[in-house]
């Protein structure tokens, strides 16, 4: 089985304004009102960013990395609602992309967009309910959210040549995820992750048997932890285990860090305690340049589903540059390598840059 996994695709705001049906731009934010300024803060330090692009524009080179690999599924988390409609929470930022511009989504072949996170809530129950309108409608399944709270703890399921996947999608608040964002029984909403204790893993175990079957191969993607910073909780890091332990689950998939984080192979099975983001507007903002953020990778994963073991990880690296995916060499690519392998060796992992300058956890 092989997978394509990303973090962070955020479509929505600037990005959403250079695609073919840009949405009110107005924003609710202390920093910039308009969606405008984010583009014109990308233009100051890169040039010119075109306007109207093709769907697959801002995927850039990574369409034809992703399109050689040939993988069975391709799995983002999309950290936006998709709607043209909703009120903004008061929550200082708001992503929305209109539902005009899905096609963004659908050009790169995307299967599941995993919407457990903080900002499918941005524009209210509304903009909620037509993200998941708008993804079904496009033949695009979701995870981690749903229009109640059975249906937001279901897992996308991803039938392939070599079996079905299940993608379970959890939200934790340590991610900024608001826990009034969880769904009820009554009220659409994330399928909230509020602690990683013994009550809340059994729910999960408990949700992810109920659905397997002899065969399926298990996703657990988990929007966790803080923006930035390269230290990993001792929970996330037992919940993890638990999960492969005791859940059965084959990968775990997380995010909400802007950056690449370490990787661990427990019993097998990949962790990845945080992708980074693939897609965002925040090119030419200063702040952590220390992570240098406009560097993102694209994550394969090869799983033997038989073994249940990990057959190979390599990560492809890019530069985000006028809201577009640049295949990355050189210098940049030699830094992510270094700056994963530092992280890895906490876990006895390496990583290494490949002859076709690709990052390869060494197994």
């Amino acid at each position: 089985m092989k997978l394509f996994l990303s973090g962070d695709v955020m479509t929505g705001r600037g990005i959403d304004q250079i695609l073919p049906h840009p949405g009110d731009p107005a924003l609710h934010e202390d920093y910039v009102r308009s969606a405008r300024d984010y583009v014109a803060i990308a233009e100051k330090a890169s040039g010119a960013i075109p306007e109207k692009v093709s769907w697959r524009y801002v995927w850039g080179d990574a369409l034809a990395e992703i399109e050689r690999r040939d993988p069975d599924a391709r799995i983002i988390n999309l950290e936006t609602a998709i709607t043209a409609r909703g009120t903004p929470e008061p929550k200082g930022i708001n992503y929305r992309m209109h539902p005009g511009n899905t096609g963004c989504i659908t050009a790169a072949g995307i299967d599941c967009c995993v919407l457990a996170n903080n900002h499918l809530g941005d524009w209210g129950l509304q903009g909620m309910i037509d993200t998941l309108a708008t993804l079904k409608a496009v033949g695009v399944a979701a995870a981690g959210a749903g229009r109640d709270s059975a249906l937001a703890a279901q897992p996308a399921i991803l039938d392939t040549s070599g079996g079905r996947i299940l993608v379970f999608g959890f939200g934790a608040p340590s991610s900024g995820v608001p826990r009034s964002w969880a769904a009820l029984p009554d009220r659409p909403g994330v399928n909230l992750l509020p602690d990683f204790d013994d009550a809340a893993f059994r729910r999960i175990s408990e949700d992810i048997h109920a659905w397997r079957r002899p065969g399926d191969a298990v996703v657990a993607s988990i929007h966790w932890g803080p923006n930035w910073g390269y230290d990993i909780p001792d929970e996330h890091r037992r919940f993890a285990h638990a999960l492969i332990d005791e859940a059965g689950v084959d990968i775990v998939h997380g995010h909400s860090s802007h950056h690449p984080m370490a990787i661990e192979v427990h019993a097998g099975r990949p962790v990845l305690y945080g992708c980074g983001d693939l897609i965002n507007d925040y090119e030419g903002i200063g702040g952590h340049e220390a992570f240098r953020p406009n560097l993102t990778l694209a994550w394969f994963v090869d799983y033997d589903r038989a073994a249940r073991r990990l057959r190979g990880l390599e990560m492809v690296p890019f530069r985000l540059r006028k809201f577009r995916l640049e295949r990355l060499r050189g210098e940049g690519a030699r830094w992510l390598a270094d700056t994963l392998d530092r992280q890895c060796r906490r876990f006895g992992h390496r990583v290494g840059l490949t002859g076709a300058e690709t990052l390869a956890l060494i197994l």
